[in-house]
């Protein structure tokens, strides 16, 4: 049956397997795709795709542009594992074949359609809880930068759907009496949407029933003055009539008494979970951090903005640590109890614990009896947001790979905090929740040395600060290998810390000084690793296998013998997964990546393992290809820089072929490329001469010569 994708296009367009982001071609091809998202299981034709795709103004082969753009999606979808054709051809063009597949505004309309047959059959709770699901799936304004005439009237019709989606969510929450909690969510519709007179109703009501009298009146005149501003015309009856009845305190406007939460039990006690793990010892820096997370206590009227926050960083980096100090410090806040759980414990792959089980612990938690937790997914949601819907609780979601896996851990009223941490971005978590974005990198020096004092004694660190310093380093400043030196230290109190920072300065020492006990540094690492498709897997032993400091994804293309979109692609799954890192760019505005020293290590053990079971051929040809690719782009720069008979080399050396457009746009500047490649040329040059490629090695000496005092000589007029 193939992988399923799971096409995204309320909001930005996105498209997904298994939480990773697939990226969709040039312009052309995502207004495409974008067409078929917008008539799913409906033929397209091929002169509505020239149409919108040139803006009525095609060139002579724009038909024959079509069949290309559709052919390479298609491979596209391939090469991610998608057995059966996505785009099928059908007379007079394509239709997208959504079998097996999800599109977010199928949902939409599916939950839309059934929250309005409940609301026409007076089931006002669910259709309440219908609409809000229907909601959540936006992300931003349909198919935001997608253009095209075509995309963009369906992008307005369907923000017109919303809106009137929200506007049955409103009137479902009036009648249900949750007045107060709407009044945030219309203020915004009624900001960006003035001329809307029934959110500016809704809005009115809502703030009269919470006793705010005289907002609702200049909620009413402001209306009034935009109104006849820009349409030279007064309010309508209803928002007339409305206002009259404020004016008069008319009892008909008083509010019914609040809906009891739907299937939450009358007699259910009210239980304070506290599932928060032990605190941090001795947690050291991170105020930036801390205070981010802090704006989740900050009132907005009667809510919490935002609601969610999303911790990510590299494994190691503190991640847990944060969120759980963070939530012990802020649990006055959140009388109604805390709760916590490890998507990724019990050995299971990081972040696919089943939510369902998740969901079902924390009902019980929260007081459900378990005769009482409903047998199906949907019931326990429902029942989750009903019993949170009145209550202030903490909600700490750890180690979580993918978004869909926690979208039933979200509540659905804002009373309530989440915390989330991944090593991955959960780009929905932040588009479609607000979550802030708290992101980790290692410590600095001096709060690293700062750690290690805590644990192993001040005056032990301030007796031997440089080679404290040094220590911390070799730790890549990283919390947890800081604290596993330090408890190694602080059990031998008769080692000098230089004596251990001179074991872990031995690379082939480093990993097991860093793995013993319950604090093993290769599980951690092998958990982001063992996530990774067996394509990346590959790339990240490879690039191990380079002695550069970094690297961009030409690289990565020679390792691998693929084209260069294919390596860029993967090389971004690893620095998703915290396992590369973005060191700057490269002068075609390319990412440059590096490895953290330890994961280097790392990957260099499971490569030389790899080696030993029988790849040690492959891995020669690949590091050989890469070493190539750098005396083949280095002799195109020369050549373009200072003319062929500047070219001192002999012509038998092996050169990986290249692209020549590639080339060209590699060496646009050429100096410039040289510069940016320094290090890794001298890196590359020493490591070909150590492998017994010495005409390569001497081979780029020469080449790199020359340019290398142009640079200096550049470098010192500026």
């Amino acid at each position: 049956m193939g992988e399923q994708l799971r096409f995204n296009i309320l909001g930005p367009l996105a498209v997904t397997m298994n939480g990773r982001r697939i990226t969709v071609g040039g312009a052309r091809q995502r207004t495409m795709i974008a067409l078929l998202l917008l008539n799913p299981g409906r033929i397209v034709s091929v002169d509505t795709l020239v149409e919108t795709v040139w803006n009525g103004q095609p060139p002579a082969t724009a038909r024959t542009q079509v069949a290309i753009c559709i052919a390479a999606l298609r491979k596209r979808f391939k090469a991610e594992g998608c057995e059966n054709e996505v785009i099928v051809t059908a007379h007079p063009g394509y239709v997208l074949d959504l079998e097996n597949h999800y599109v977010d505004s199928v949902d939409f309309d599916r939950l839309a359609g059934e929250a309005q047959e409940a609301a026409r059959e007076g089931r006002t709770a669910d259709a309440a809880h219908l609409y809000e699901q229907a909601l959540a799936l936006w992300r931003g304004p349909a198919l935001a930068g997608v253009a095209g005439m075509l995309v963009e009237e369906e992008s307005a019709r369907l923000e017109e759907v919303r809106l009137a989606t929200y506007d049955g969510y409103v009137a479902a929450q009036l009648e249900l009496g949750h007045h107060r909690d709407l009044i945030p969510g219309l203020v915004t519709v009624v900001r960006d949407h003035p001329l809307r007179e029934r959110s500016r109703h809704a809005l009115m009501l809502a703030q009269y029933r919470v006793g705010r009298r005289a907002e609702a009146m200049e909620t009413f005149r402001t209306g009034r003055a935009q109104f006849i501003e820009q349409l030279g015309l007064e309010p309508g009856p209803d928002l007339q009539e409305l206002h009259d009845a404020i004016l008069r305190d008319d009892p008909s406007l008083a509010a019914p008494p609040a809906a009891a939460a739907p299937q939450q039990p009358e007699a259910a006690p009210r239980v304070l979970p506290a599932e928060l793990p032990a605190d941090v010892a001795h947690f050291t820096g991170r105020a930036a951090q801390l205070e981010a997370l802090d704006a989740l206590l900050r009132p907005q009227g009667d809510h919490l903005s935002p609601a969610v926050a999303l911790i990510t960083g590299p494994a190691g980096v503190g991640k847990t640590g944060l969120a759980v100090h963070w939530a012990h410090r802020a649990a006055g806040h959140f009388p109604d109890g805390l709760l916590f759980a490890d998507l990724g414990e019990s050995g299971a792959a990081p972040g696919t614990v089943p939510a369902d089980a998740v969901l079902s612990r924390f009902l019980r938690s929260l007081g459900v009896p378990a005769a009482d937790v409903p047998g199906d997914a949907e019931g326990r949601v429902a029942l989750f947001r009903s019993v949170l819907a009145d209550r202030r609780v903490l909600i700490v979601l750890d180690d979580v790979r993918a978004f869909a896996p926690i979208r039933a851990l979200i509540p659905g009223g804002s009373r309530c905090g989440v915390v989330v941490t991944s090593r991955g971005q959960l780009e929905e978590l932040v588009v479609g929740h607000g979550a802030v974005p708290v992101h980790l990198e290692a410590l600095t020096k001096p709060e690293a040395t700062e750690l290690l004092g805590h644990v192993i004694g001040a005056q032990r660190v301030d007796a031997a600060r440089p080679e404290a310093e040094r220590l911390v380093e070799l730790c890549d400043r990283l919390p947890l290998t800081v604290r596993i030196a330090a408890a190694r230290l602080a059990s031998k109190p008769h080692w000098p810390v230089g004596h251990l920072a001179g074991r872990l300065a031995d690379e082939r020492l480093r990993l097991d000084a860093l793995s013993s006990g319950e604090s093993q540094l290769r599980d951690c690492f092998a958990r982001s690793y063992g996530a990774l498709e067996p394509t990346a897997a590959l790339l990240f032993r490879r690039l191990a296998l380079l002695d550069v400091p970094d690297f961009t994804c030409w690289v990565g293309a020679a390792l691998l013998d693929v084209d260069t979109f294919t390596a860029e692609g993967l090389m971004e799954r690893l620095a998703d997964a915290r396992l590369l890192q973005v060191a700057g760019f490269d002068a075609t505005g390319r990412p440059r990546y590096r490895f953290q020293n330890l994961l280097r290590l790392y990957a260099r053990e499971l490569a030389e393992q790899e080696a030993a079971q029988g790849d040690a051929a492959g891995q020669r040809e690949a590091v050989e290809r890469a070493l190539e690719s750098w005396l083949t782009i280095a002799e195109h720069a020369r050549r373009r820089e200072f003319g062929r008979e500047h070219v001192l080399v002999r012509g038998d050396t092996p050169r990986r072929p290249m692209d020549p457009a590639e080339l060209d746009q590699l060496t646009t500047s050429p100096l410039d490329w040289f510069e940016a490649e320094r290090l890794a040329l001298i890196s590359v040059i020493d490591q070909a001469a150590r492998r017994g490629m010495t005409d390569l090695s001497r081979d780029l000496t020469v080449l790199v010569v020359g340019p290398f005092e142009t640079c200096a000589f550049m470098g010192s007029l500026s």
